[in-house]
């Protein structure tokens, strides 16, 4: 499905600013934001989108700087306190009122920090950033960084060549996938090069290196769900997680990595859908 696009005013320090976010929207029901983690794209929720859309309408987006969404405009940072007013002026702009909402990684962090301001009815955090020690944070934004310089240095004939076998599939992307081989060619050449584009990646990687989520999110249902095969945010990260927010549902998603939507797409849609009902 291609994108929509939609544009909106932003506050800065220098004024208003608009914003465009791309997005796509299907299925019926109660609204279901889906917010993906750095230098991926909306499609990392190909894999569950169906079965949520069945119960969910569902709004899966580009977050800004990432995907098919420009970078934000000139005096907008890239930190939780620009980004999370952002999505709220953009579920304004889509006559969306608090929706449920999931998010992997960096979309994880959004989607708690949108539940503590009261912005959502639910949030269902997929191995969440924010719960790393800094040892931890500074091993996940040095892997990223390789990631992001290894999609930047192969031209495009070689990462579709490496796309058409397992084995170049599993180098690509088995930082992220405890199951690599089972993405598509076409959506492991999509994802590394949305990557390599990613306009927004070095600045929100920056603005990450303070972040801390230390506050509970209370009034609405929370799950946070870690992949027992994560090689990027450790599973141990989520038990600091549960202690952060002691009403949280703390779910194992067996044998998925750090992006499980598509190591075990039924699990991830069956909790998000778990809590959002």
């Amino acid at each position: 499905m291609a994108a929509a696009q939609v544009s909106f005013t932003v506050e800065s320090p220098q004024g208003n600013r608009t914003v465009t976010v791309a997005y796509e929207r299907t299925g019926g029901g109660e609204p279901l934001l889906l917010l993906h983690g750095i230098g991926h794209h909306r499609q990392a929720w190909d894999p569950v989108v169906g079965i949520l859309a069945a119960e969910r309408e569902v709004i899966a987006v580009d977050l800004p700087g990432f995907g098919a969404s420009p970078a934000l405009p000139e005096g907008l940072s890239y930190g939780l306190s620009t980004v999370v007013p952002t999505l709220a002026a953009m579920c304004a702009a889509l006559d969306v009122e608090r929706p449920h909402v999931a998010g992997n990684s960096l979309g994880g962090l959004l989607a708690l920090e949108m539940g503590r301001e009261k912005l959502v009815r639910s949030v269902t955090a997929l191995s969440p950033a924010g719960f790393w020690t800094q040892a931890e944070r500074r091993y996940a934004f040095s892997t990223l960084t390789a990631m992001r310089s290894i999609a930047n240095l192969l031209p495009l004939p070689a990462i579709e060549r490496m796309s058409r076998s397992a084995a170049g599939r599993t180098a690509l992307t088995s930082t992220i996938y405890a199951k690599p081989a089972r993405r598509s060619p076409e959506d492991v050449v999509a994802e590394t090069l949305a990557l390599r584009e990613a306009t927004g990646f070095d600045q929100t990687l920056a603005a990450g290196r303070s972040v801390l989520f230390t506050d509970d999110v209370s009034g609405i249902p929370v799950t946070v769900a870690w992949g027992t095969k994560d090689r990027l945010l450790l599973r141990r990260q989520g038990i600091r997680a549960k202690h952060t927010i002691p009403g949280a549902r703390l779910v194992r998603l067996p044998g998925c990595g750090h992006v499980p939507m598509n190591d075990d797409p039924a699990a991830v849609a069956r909790v998000i859908l778990d809590t959002s009902r």
